[in-house]
């Protein structure tokens, strides 16, 4: 065992309670997100009065103006938000979530270990498809949308993770994700990158990313699987292997499930394509090409 139980002295043990459920309480109720979330940043970020001042019509600054309406989430954009497939009506809630995770990342209180875990704990049960109990998320965590993860029960994020939900990602229970990990579950062409092909990723049961690793879009991390650090993966992992590399290979099975385990093969197998998810593009979508590259090969 080499973690120890932490506790807070009891009034802030108090308080952080009481901000928890009225928070959580608020996102549950039919009160506007969008709303709530601007009134939650404004009182962590300590500015509520200026922002009393600026509401009751009161002159401020345009540094200050800006930095009041930023509050709102309504007057952010997102870079997810540009993105043509995705589903608006799931968007337009989860935007407002994603805003109010990030930007409690900002405050000091983020580094206050415990009570940023059960903060963002609450706030991805809001947020996300499926989150189940215990889970544990640090700071800096980004994701697409939200809305398309599905984490199972015991799973520890860290710092500066990716998890891409562009298309779908399940995390099963137990996983483990380390600092500077992305996940992937959206892929460009090689030709016309401006083409988007959607994939379901999945880590499953138990599964352990160590840092820097990557997963490709629509890949499987096997159950009990270790991908080591700062490795590649581009197909499938089998379950109880460790694989490392760029691309990652299997070097050796976890001791003591040599008997349930494939036998190791460098050529993973992988059924990414099997993972594809289709989606159409609005009929009326103006499209545009944000590069103005020539696509036609020399010779065309």
């Amino acid at each position: 065992m080499t973690k120890r139980h932490v506790s807070l002295p009891t009034e802030a043990e108090e308080g952080l309670e009481t901000f928890l459920e009225t928070v959580d309480r608020r996102l549950s109720s039919e009160e506007d997100t969008c709303a709530v979330v601007e009134d939650v940043l404004v009182d962590l970020h300590g500015d509520r009065e200026a922002y009393d001042r600026w509401q009751a019509g009161e002159s401020v600054s345009p540094a200050e103006r800006v930095r009041l309406q930023g509050y709102d989430p309504c007057n952010a954009t997102l870079e997810s938000e540009y993105y043509a497939e995705k589903d608006e009506t799931k968007f337009e809630r989860s935007k407002h979530l994603q805003w109010l995770w990030r930007q409690f990342d900002a405050t000091p209180m983020a580094d206050n270990v415990e009570f940023a875990l059960r903060f963002r704990r609450m706030l991805a049960e809001h947020l996300f498809a499926e989150c189940g109990e215990s889970c544990r998320f640090f700071k800096g965590i980004t994701f697409t949308y939200g809305h398309n993860i599905s984490v199972g029960d015991n799973v520890v994020v860290h710092d500066d993770v990716h998890l891409d939900d562009r298309g779908r990602l399940t995390i099963g229970d137990r996983v483990s994700v380390s600092d500077g990990v992305h996940i992937y579950s959206h892929d460009h062409d090689i030709v016309d990158q401006t083409e988007v092909d959607n994939y379901h990723t999945i880590l499953e049961d138990d599964a352990r990313m160590t840092f820097d690793a990557m997963v490709r879009a629509g890949c499987k991390v096997g159950e009990n699987a270790i991908v080591g650090a700062r490795s590649v993966v581009q197909s499938d992992v089998p379950a109880h292997h460790i694989v490392v590399g760029q691309p990652a290979k299997s070097v050796r099975i976890k001791p003591g499930w040599e008997d349930v385990a494939d036998p190791i093969d460098t050529e993973h197998q992988s059924l990414r394509d099997e993972r594809r998810i289709p989606y159409d593009l609005p009929a009326d979508l103006e499209r545009f090409d944000e590069f103005g590259r020539d696509l036609e090969p020399p010779g065309k």
